[in-house]
């Protein structure tokens, strides 16, 4: 299930998603140019390690900024196309709408705290773990909850493989979305299966989802003001 667009457009230039997107592409290109054992030091330099963070060590891989940093650093760190690629058509398609909410520099904040908040939620379940977790899913996850709490009836539509389209509101798709980090983290009993940290996503979603719920009670309102049938946003 594939976001494509939908049909709340935002009123004004999303500089900092933009801004995030952008790091997030220069940071991974950088990566890949390293080769792939300079793309290894890399990731142990600057993603977050569960056993480094819990023991306040930098035991793994010398890192050149203080260890807590990396509960930053990681979030605008990927290891391969289909995750950037995931991860920024999911923030460009929703994040503009939270930054249009929060204004620039609020939104900024929300989105690294979101992360940091993902990152902790993952480190709570294997705070032993050696595995550097990097990746903008847990603040995108923040994203998609502020999206949800916001936006539930805004038009979403989306791809479903193969070549089929639908157009559904935008608490289904991110209601399924969230459901399905539920059930892959029950059946992956905490840890780390397949690359994705799934109570990552479950952490960033749920805080996000109550920052917003915490900012405003007038979410209806304004999602029946501004949504709107129209040729949407393409991003």
């Amino acid at each position: 299930m594939i976001p494509i667009r939908h049909d709340n457009p935002a009123r004004r230039l999303p500089i900092m998603t933009v801004g995030i997107f952008a790091i997030n592409i220069a940071a991974y290109l950088y990566g890949k140019m390293l080769g792939i054992s300079g793309f290894e030091v890399f990731t142990n330099s600057w993603a977050a390690i569960p056993f480094e963070l819990t023991q306040g060590v930098d035991a793994i891989s010398p890192t050149p900024i203080p260890v807590y940093a990396t509960l930053v650093t990681s979030l605008f760190m990927h290891d391969g196309f289909l995750h950037i690629a995931a991860n920024m058509l999911y923030l460009l398609v929703f994040g503009s709408n939270i930054e249009d909410i929060l204004g620039h520099f609020s939104y900024l904040v929300f989105y690294l705290f979101c992360g940091v908040v993902a990152t902790l939620a993952h480190i709570g379940t294997v705070p032993g773990s050696i595995i550097p977790l990097l990746g903008a899913s847990g603040a995108i996850a923040g994203v998609l909850g502020a999206f949800l709490a916001a936006y539930p009836s805004t038009r979403v539509q989306i791809y479903v493989p193969i070549f089929f389209f639908l157009t559904v509101p935008a608490a289904v798709v991110l209601g399924l979305w969230f459901l399905v980090q539920l059930v892959s983290a029950w059946m992956d009993s905490g840890g780390l299966v397949g690359g994705v940290a799934w109570f990552a996503h479950i952490g960033g979603f749920v805080f996000g989802f109550l920052l917003m719920r915490l900012k405003s009670r007038g979410f209806r309102t304004i999602d029946s003001r501004r949504s709107r049938p129209g040729p949407g946003q393409y991003l």
